[in-house]
């Protein structure tokens, strides 16, 4: 699955738009005050966390965008 697909499984599972931010598929405006995320790192692999009190919890990180979205869906649903 790659980021798209996340998106859209996570729409079909009725997951809220503000409880999520996926980067450059879904970017929720304004920004909610905590929420579950997917981000690619400088060093190119890529993390899931949470977003809490203004600040970025990374939870893991993962070879690949698959396993990302992967743990991602896992987390929301």
């Amino acid at each position: 699955m790659d980021r798209l697909g996340l998106r859209a499984a996570l729409g079909v599972a009725g997951v809220a738009d503000g409880h999520y931010r996926i980067e450059g598929v879904h970017e929720p405006v304004p920004t909610p005050p905590d929420f579950l995320f997917m981000r690619r790192a400088p060093d190119g692999v890529w993390e899931t966390g949470a977003y809490e009190r203004g600040g970025y919890e990374v939870i893991a990180r993962h070879p690949d965008e698959a396993a990302a979205c992967a743990h991602l869906l896992s987390l929301l649903v």
